[in-house]
């Protein structure tokens, strides 16, 4: 089971990163964990709004979005995005730390590369979807890590379509950069337990 001492301890001197990219070429997401009602932890996703122009338009992801010119650091772009979507505020949360900085990988998403902070709430706070998210919702990291969850599917993207990796959890589909964030937490912690095994 993972836990948030296994976490912090993973990304221990993760948090500085590199340099942000230019305003309105870098983007920040939160990844936010809760104890879940089984004693593991929960990570809390959010699905865009049916939007025309919107890339991500409709898609599960993560609470976030562009810098802004007043964010004093992209750890609170992430903070200000999910005040804004989902209505919870990390002020006070723990930050467990960043992974590495993502940038998309294929050419019809704009080249914004988003930096995710890890937060740790103890408690479930209270969603109040904005406009942009049609729904938001916690699955148990457990259920993320359950043989078979997680494999290759095949979706349309614009001009044809994209084979690659996604979890499936009941009808939802977790794939593109937000699958490419939680399976790099997942491999940094299990890279922390095969470090102090050794």
């Amino acid at each position: 089971m993972i836990t948030c001492h296994m976490i912090r301890r993973a990304l221990a001197g993760r948090d500085a990163g590199s340099p942000p990219e230019p305003d309105g070429q870098s983007a920040a997401v939160a990844l936010i964990l809760v104890p879940g009602s089984t004693g593991g932890l929960e990570v809390l996703f959010i699905r865009r709004a049916v939007r025309a122009g919107d890339p991500w338009s409709g898609q599960v992801g993560l609470p976030g979005g562009r810098r802004a010119s007043a964010d004093r650091d992209l750890a609170m772009t992430a903070i200000r995005e999910t005040q804004e979507e989902v209505a919870v505020d990390l002020q006070r949360a723990e930050r467990l730390g960043s992974l590495a900085d993502l940038p998309p990988r294929t050419p019809v998403l704009p080249p914004i590369v988003v930096r995710p902070f890890v937060f740790a709430l103890t408690e479930r706070p209270k969603l109040v979807p904005s406009l942009e998210v049609q729904s938001a919702f916690w699955v148990p990291l457990a259920a993320l890590l359950a043989p078979g969850v997680r494999r290759d599917i095949t979706v349309p993207v614009a001009g044809g379509s994209r084979t690659g990796p996604a979890y499936i959890v009941g009808n939802d589909t977790i794939w593109g950069m937000t699958e490419r964030i939680v399976t790099s937490l997942f491999e940094a912690t299990s890279t922390d337990i095969a470090d102090k095994n050794t």
